[in-house]
């Protein structure tokens, strides 16, 4: 039982999978990877949980927290690199702990990644719903408050309630159009997402350029807000709890790495879509959270559709810019919907490849090179949480769901430099362990920084993760097969 536990998938199995022709379709380049990357990052993290950060834990000082959270990431993306460019094949930090530490680590990482893509689809798609909800309102279209709120609210003193609101219906359309897109093709949904990270780079930068003039220093005092007395609530630990919470907006280059089996050149191409991708957004992060909080008091930025409130502050200066602006956030949100989803769908596949999941999730439509079943799967859940559960709920279980991964996949590479130092490595992570061990450090930190609740949500989701894996992965798993193998052969004379 215990050898079961801890059977490692085969490094070249993994590599035979990914130079099949069979299944996935190989179209992606490296210009298709940075554009998925700006996609999938650049969205709600700026569109949405920037306001909500700055006026719940940090202040002006979110800067900090944007600034602390990307040095994570760039020490997590030098180990994503790392292992997208050694095995590239589907399945992300999953299959990467498949081959090191082993199935039962593997199944669990691999039902935290679903925790984090599905929650990641379902807190987008409620931003999305935030701006569009917004934008129709100031062309005068209101729509009924109960198909546009959560059904479910939740509160540190009250815990949950219902709302009186049916279901958040525009977040749970977007995810109807997004898998619709998805069930096309990978080549239709790049070209797709290519467009829209030019239309929302280009509004992002105008909102940096002509936000200058209307900054008011004096929205930067206190630029580090006093503690509240309770831990995360302003002063440094709600730097680190702001950074814990917006290390999901950096999310994308995650979502990146599940795609690495329709890349075409891989080993050359995966580092660079990661590496470049994240510092092009790190500086936007900062130069957008540092106009935003200079335009509007960050007390006053608790609201789904914090960019919009700050073009509408400006006045009349800016007002020119805000259908811009509201139109780029839905077209930018948009693409991280389908980046997120696009991850989501390659987890499942990937899980389910293998067996600890049903095999109809690893079905490809011939045609299209699309996992349909994953797809569709996918969107049903993703849009009913969508459309149930509030935004700050989501985004904190991300963001656990993130950091998990990333500490995983950065202690992995100490892992298997030990192990498998014989492996062609075409990006080396420099300075190892040292660079592995400050990544999975940070991401410690800012899990610790996360609210009790939270962390109680992550435990009772991986307990569930447990059960189904005991009841079904175990007995259903691939490597059952090479087990019988090797049984059969011990028996042998």
């Amino acid at each position: 039982m215990i050898n079961k536990l801890f059977r490692k998938k085969s490094i070249d199995e993994m590599l035979k999978e990914s130079s099949s022709d069979a299944g996935l379709r190989r179209y992606l380049s490296a210009a298709n990877l940075v554009t998925l990357g700006i996609g999938a990052i650049v969205g709600t993290g700026i569109f949405v949980i920037t306001g909500q950060a700055a006026a719940m834990y940090a202040g002006p000082a979110l800067t900090i927290s944007f600034l602390i959270t990307a040095i994570g990431c760039i020490l997590a993306g030098l180990c994503y690199a790392e292992f997208s460019a050694m095995i590239p094949v589907s399945g992300s930090v999953y299959s990467y702990s498949y081959a090191t530490l082993g199935e039962l680590l593997a199944w669990f990482i691999g039902w935290d990644l679903i925790l984090e893509y599905l929650f990641a689809v379902s807190s987008v798609s409620v931003g999305w719903s935030g701006y569009m909800c917004n934008l129709l309102s100031s062309l005068g279209i209101d729509l009924p408050s109960h198909i546009i709120q959560s059904t479910l609210q939740h509160s540190a003193a009250d815990g949950w309630s219902f709302t009186g609101s049916i279901i958040n219906f525009p977040a749970v359309f977007i995810v109807g159009i997004v898998s619709s897109l998805l069930l096309a093709g990978i080549k239709q949904s790049a070209f797709v997402n290519n467009i829209i990270v030019v239309i929302k780079v280009a509004v992002i930068l105008l909102f940096i350029g002509f936000g200058l003039s209307y900054i008011d220093t004096g929205n930067y005092h206190p630029y580090i807000p006093e503690n509240s007395g309770s831990f995360g609530e302003f002063g440094w630990s709600g730097i680190f709890r702001g950074a814990a919470v917006v290390f999901f907006a950096y999310l994308g280059f995650d979502a990146l790495s599940t795609a690495a089996q329709e890349t075409k050149n891989p080993q050359r191409d995966m580092p660079k879509g990661i590496l470049i991708s994240l510092l092009i957004c790190a500086i936007l992060y900062i130069g957008v959270t540092a106009v935003l909080t200079g335009i509007v008091n960050y007390t006053e930025l608790k609201v789904d559709a914090p960019i919009a409130l700050a073009i509408d502050h400006a006045g009349k200066g800016l007002s020119w810019l805000s259908p811009f602006i509201k139109l780029g956030a839905l077209a930018g949100i948009s693409s991280v919907v389908l980046v997120m989803m696009l991850g989501q769908t390659r987890i499942y596949y990937a899980i389910a490849r293998d067996g600890l999941l049903p095999r109809l999730f690893a079905k490809v439509n011939p045609k299209t090179g699309a996992p349909q079943n994953a797809t569709i799967f996918a969107g049903i859940v993703s849009g009913l949480i969508a459309g149930t559960f509030p935004l700050d709920v989501l985004s904190e279980m991300v963001s656990i769901g993130t950091l998990m991964a990333f500490t995983i996949v950065c202690i992995s590479v100490i892992v298997l430099r030990k192990t498998h130092a014989e492996l062609k490595r075409p990006f080396r992570v420099p300075f190892v362990p040292v660079i592995p061990i400050l990544g999975a450090a940070i991401c410690i930190v800012q899990m610790v920084s996360l609210p009790w609740a939270t962390w109680l949500r992550l435990i009772i989701w991986m307990a569930l993760g447990m059960v189904i894996y005991f009841c079904y992965g175990i007995k259903r798993s691939r490597l059952n097969d090479v087990y019988r193998e090797v049984l059969l052969k011990k028996k042998k004379p």
